[in-house]
């Protein structure tokens, strides 16, 4: 069982803010300052998991001013993907070893300076580098921001309502990516989508600055860094596979090669990590039962949820009409209901019944939704087609990641909270890279076959095979919630996780 870290309340108080005794003179006041740290954190994680949909809706107006092919297309959402997935653990274990408040302010700086970079943009390789470095100080910032959420909040309550707060930021992020991003498009210029950054980074810098108190809890640890090189290729490669199926056939050696490259790479690190002195990813942080299926939560979570995003954006543009703006204004249901259900299952569900009820239960919704979702036609209205299983995959999301992100950090040592925290974003990211690759190729190859024989020329016949992609996608979306439905029941352990009264005190940052 994961064993959630207490703290007694006079320590509580004592090292609300930074480390030392309980008598500290002045302890007892930065404790007040702990809702702030969430905000502040919120906002750098807000700003992270916008970026990886605010530019999908302003691609169109980027291509057409910079003028790249579709097939060039693809790399301004890859280049960002390959470096945060592939960085994220060394991004995390440098934030162990180097202090976590430095760690949270370069990569909050560098990340705006990358979106300026790429607004600035006169050319198609500007933009990919720019998204690059955005994804290269995104891999410092996100672990950080996760593991000083993870202990600033030590009580049970507390820690559950932060989380709550965090999971629901990571969930309907996506969503309020699509709906910012159109309405920049529409009112100002795509360019927007990379400078709006800076208003967020601002904010969190500034606050960061001042709330924040930096502790190396690994100071006396070494960076591993054939751990490091290991994992970075590893994950690159696996993702780069992943990417090529979109533009390459699955017996293209520049898929199935660098996918098998990645499986090659991530088993030696692996192996490397029961032998490192001072190890990347030491194995205890994955072995404890709870957490590895919540890692596996956050994985599944990740690859199912681009069949919402995805080609639920395709569909309201390209068949029912829907502009930018007004697409991004449709998934503002699903994101309420995803931050009502977020602070109900952390709250509530979770600390009552226990992650093995709960968490399959909001995969099995997340799965019904889905197929609700695949009886959508060309002439559906999304009042009666759409707006319903939306809803209800925003609940059944809303149950599954922020009890599911907060068990994947629970019970870490305090040295290893930078590294476990990376772990839920790489996992997270992964996920999605590989939900996207899978996804595109499936629905490609629907549409191909439904083409097979017919009038290709025929508005109604395209529009039909649109369709058939869709539901395709949308089919093996709810099979990606069902497994993860099955495989969290049986890996998660029965009843409420525990407190563990001798665990370590985790000191506030």
């Amino acid at each position: 069982m994961s064993q959630t870290q207490t703290v007694p309340e006079g320590a509580r108080k004592g090292t609300a803010d930074a480390p030392g005794t309980a008598d500290a003179p002045g302890a007892a006041a930065p404790a007040k300052n702990r809702w702030w740290i969430l905000a502040i954190i919120g906002i750098a994680q807000l700003m992270v998991v916008l970026d990886a949909t605010i530019v999908n809706i302003a691609l169109p107006s980027a291509q057409a001013d910079l003028g790249f092919t579709d097939g060039n297309r693809q790399w301004i959402v890859t280049a960002y993907a390959l470096a945060f997935a592939s960085l994220l653990l060394l991004g995390g274990r440098i934030a162990d070893l180097f202090g976590r408040k430095p760690a949270f302010l370069i990569g909050v700086a560098g990340f705006a300076g990358a979106s300026v970079l790429g607004g600035a943009a006169n050319s198609f390789g500007m933009l990919v580098v720019a998204r690059a470095l955005q994804g290269v100080f995104g891999a410092l910032l996100a672990p950080a921001a996760l593991s000083l959420l993870n202990t600033t909040f030590t009580d049970a309550k507390e820690r559950a309502k932060a989380f709550s707060v965090y999971g629901a930021i990571a969930g309907a992020g996506g969503a309020l990516g699509l709906l910012l991003g159109g309405v920049l498009t529409d009112a100002l210029d795509w360019r927007w989508t990379l400078y709006v950054n800076v208003v967020f980074a601002v904010a969190a810098f500034v606050g960061g600055w001042i709330l924040l108190n930096n502790h190396r809890d690994a100071a006396n640890s070494k960076l591993d860094l054939p751990g490091a090189l290991l994992v970075s290729a590893g994950l690159f490669s696996v993702v780069y596979g992943f990417s090529n199926a979109e533009t390459h056939d699955w017996g293209s050696a520049l898929t199935w090669g660098f996918l098998v490259a990645g499986g090659v790479l991530l088993t030696v690190f692996a192996w490397w990590q029961t032998r490192a002195a001072h190890p990347l990813l030491p194995m205890r942080v994955l072995l404890d039962r709870t957490r590895g299926a919540s890692f596996i939560a956050v994985l599944v979570t990740g690859a199912g949820m681009f069949g919402v995003f995805l080609f639920l954006t395709y569909y309201l543009q390209l068949n029912l009409g829907f502009s930018p703006t007004k697409t991004g204004v449709a998934f503002l249901p699903m994101m309420a209901a995803l931050m009502v259900m977020a602070q109900v299952s952390t709250t509530i569900l979770v600390p009552r019944i226990g992650p093995k009820t709960v968490i399959p239960a909001g995969f099995a919704l997340a799965a019904v939704a889905m197929a609700w979702l695949t009886g959508i036609d060309v002439d559906s209205a999304f009042s009666t087609a759409v707006l319903p299983p939306l809803l209800l995959m925003g609940a059944g999301l809303g149950i599954v990641m922020p009890p599911a992100m907060a068990l994947a950090t629970s019970g870490v040592a305090a040295e290893d909270a930078g590294v476990a925290s990376a772990t839920v974003n790489t996992m997270q990211q992964v996920g999605g890279s590989i939900g996207t690759a899978l996804l595109n190729t499936l629905a490609a190859s629907a549409a191909t076959s439904f083409l097979a024989g017919k009038d290709a020329s025929d508005p109604l016949v395209r529009a039909q095979s649109s369709i058939e992609s869709y539901t395709t996608a949308f089919w093996w979306s709810a099979g990606f919630f069902a497994a993860g439905a099955l495989v969290t029941f049986l890996l998660f352990r029965r009843g409420v996780p525990e407190q563990d009264p001798d665990a370590a005190p985790v000191v506030h940052m």
